[in-house]
């Protein structure tokens, strides 16, 4: 059975950007575990559970997998998982990301050893693409150099903090992510005219924000041979 590892942030992961895929890959028959940096259960950012933010819909479906998803319920440490064990590893993204996922060494780990492994595929959402800023190959060169990516925009960042960085919750954001990954040597391209924007380059794939999760999930069934059900 094709299989998949869940990163996700303690502290705020955007709901779609991991509900999404986590339902798409389950129903088209793949295995799915969780894990986050300490093995706590995963906190959703307030803003992508909020009805006036991303509609009822939406907001009622995330809140529902979020409190009742075994897995998100109980993961496991990120300490504890090895890349070679799935067939691919998925970041979802949200701003908590900049603040545990993207900083912990055992998630570069995973993602460095899924995206340099024989078979191992990787999927990179949003904010999580800022991992790929501090990751390094084994050669000792940044992952990302000469990759193309996507991720989340400096142009977006700029209508959510205001000048000092400050986050609508008061935390002052640690950096930008198209910046970090530029000076890591991605070549980046959100396709800011496009309606979703994922990018696939060798073993490693990227999606822009929350409108780029549905076809983050079919790129990444695709690119592991599985089929989505009828």
């Amino acid at each position: 059975m094709t299989s998949a590892l869940f990163v996700v942030s303690e502290h705020g992961y955007w709901g779609e950007e991991c509900i999404e895929p986590l339902t798409t890959l389950s129903e088209a028959g793949v295995d799915v575990t969780v894990a986050t940096p300490t093995g706590d259960p995963p906190e959703v950012d307030e803003r992508s559970v909020d009805p006036d933010e991303v509609g009822e819909e939406t907001a009622e479906h995330v809140m529902d997998v979020h409190e009742n998803d075994e897995r998100l319920n109980d993961p496991t440490p990120v300490a504890r998982v090895e890349a070679g064990d799935y067939d691919a590893v998925v970041f979802p993204g949200g701003h908590g990301t900049e603040w545990d996922v993207n900083q912990d060494s055992d998630a570069r780990r995973l993602l460095r050893d899924a995206v340099e492994g024989d078979s191992g595929k990787a999927l990179v959402v949003c904010h999580a693409v800022g991992i790929l800023a501090f990751t390094r190959a084994t050669n000792g060169g940044f992952l990302v150099e000469g990759r193309s990516v996507t991720g989340f925009p400096n142009e977006w960042e700029e209508g959510i903090v205001d000048d000092d960085d400050l986050m609508p919750d008061g935390r002052k954001l640690p950096y930008w992510v198209e910046d970090e990954v530029k000076a890591a040597g991605g070549v980046w391209d959100a396709e800011l005219d496009a309606d979703a924007s994922v990018t696939v380059d060798g073993d490693l794939v990227t999606a822009r924000g929350p409108g780029s999760s549905s076809a983050a999930a079919t790129t990444l069934l695709e690119e592991l041979g599985v089929e989505r059900p009828a």
